[in-house]
């Protein structure tokens, strides 16, 4: 794909922001699977890959197809940093779309579905990390005690982002968006965090980000018998 100069306008709630940004999503060449294994019906694959051209984001080296199911587990991130799983929302990926999010407080547990995505239909996707503005989220700043009846109580991490937006860009919105507008406004131009490590454990893939926050990265997709 060719580079692609972007203009873009974000809105939050009470400002604008208009800036202009250019991102480059090179094309990846789809190779045989590697890294692989059969499990359940399914062939697990962990052939992912860093583009040297951005150290950023992940890509399976092997387009996904309709019926596919991505599994994304992050085993750390840290309190202000958002997972993201982005796909082209436009034939040149000038826009991408929000297919989900993970953050720190949505690790572990037993409910593996969580990190689970069913792919519907075959598309360019890409992971990346981003570090937002650390919230202490009490309130939104209605009300002076945190037990009046006008306070909004807002969480400590940003729950809501627009659903199209640059690819590479992830944008909150909502009150605690526009209760923390000015340091949200300079976090979203900064770049995502960069890859500093990258392995194989047998079919999963393994990505440490600078800071080290790891992400193991699993493509299964089910095996039909002719």
């Amino acid at each position: 794909m060719k580079p692609a100069r972007i203009l873009w306008l974000t809105s939050l709630a009470l400002v604008s922001l208009v800036a202009s940004a250019q991102t480059n999503l090179p094309a990846i060449k789809v190779t045989s699977p590697a890294y692989s294994s059969q499990h359940g019906g399914y062939l697990i694959s962990g052939d992912f890959r860093v583009d040297p051209r951005m150290p950023s984001v992940v890509f399976p080296a092997q387009a996904l197809m309709k019926d596919d199911i991505l599994s994304i587990e992050p085993i750390h991130l840290q309190d202000n940093e958002y997972l993201v799983l982005q796909e082209c929302a436009s034939t040149d990926c000038h826009e991408a779309s929000l297919v989900r999010f993970w953050k720190s407080d949505d690790i572990g547990g037993d409910d593996a579905r969580r990190n689970r995505v069913w792919i519907t239909h075959e598309n360019k996707y890409f992971i990346w990390l981003k570090r937002l503005p650390e919230v202490s989220g009490a309130s939104c700043g209605q009300g002076w005690l945190m037990f009046e009846p006008r306070t909004t109580k807002c969480g400590s991490h940003f729950t809501s982002f627009q659903q199209i937006s640059p690819p590479l860009m992830l944008i909150p919105d909502g009150d605690l968006a526009a209760f923390h507008q000015d340091a949200v406004l300079k976090s979203i131009q900064a770049d995502p965090v960069r890859v500093a490590q990258q392995t194989h454990e047998g079919s999963t893939y393994v990505v440490t980000y600078e800071g080290g926050s790891t992400v193991r990265i699993r493509r299964m997709h089910a095996e039909h018998e002719n």
